[in-house]
């Protein structure tokens, strides 16, 4: 693709197999109704920023910023402390133990909005991976998944592309953490 073109980014943290596979297990014991459908595994993961669309001729830059704002810092620990949902998803909110995935959030988010590549939401950034997509809110009264202390290892870059089945997510770049 030319420089011109915009991809639709986001960077995130990635979980490893152990937690993923929890999860995994506890939505499929989910008794979901019509219209609410789970993420599938593979895209499971806890959103840092999300840029949306973003020439593909500063993808670099994003790279870079996310480097930066991971270099030196110790991988987080993330606890499940409860399922929520908003008005399009459904998701099992974290505690940062430690604060040091907010921190990450926090570097990047400044590092982006100094590239001129992201503008930061006006709400405190909240560690949480999206477990559902619906469009109604089902109001499940779901207990959240014992995933113990989850250790993400890396920090990604990530291509969205919107197809009819759903969102489909390339890591474009991997930055291991607390190395």
């Amino acid at each position: 693709m030319a420089g011109h073109e915009r991809l639709r980014l986001f960077c995130a943290l990635g979980l490893p197999a152990e937690p993923l596979e929890r999860l995994s297990d506890w939505q499929a014991g989910l008794v979901l109704p019509a219209g609410v459908w789970t993420v599938p595994r593979e895209s499971l993961h806890v959103t840092l920023a999300f840029l949306g669309a973003t020439p593909r001729d500063r993808l670099e830059d994003v790279a870079g910023a996310l480097r930066e704002a991971v270099g030196g810092v110790k991988p987080a620990e993330l606890r499940v402390v409860r399922y929520r949902e908003t008005r399009s998803v459904g998701m099992v909110v974290l505690e940062d133990e430690g604060g040091r995935a907010t921190a990450i959030a926090a570097r990047l988010a400044g590092r982006l909005e100094a590239l001129g590549v992201y503008r930061p939401e006006r709400r405190p950034w909240l560690p949480h991976v999206t477990v559902l997509r619906f469009r109604e809110r089902p109001r499940l009264a779901a207990s959240p998944p014992d995933l113990g202390r989850v250790t993400p290892s890396e920090a990604t870059v990530t291509m969205s592309v919107l197809r009819p089945s759903g969102a489909q997510y390339e890591v474009l770049e991997s930055v291991s953490l607390g190395g």
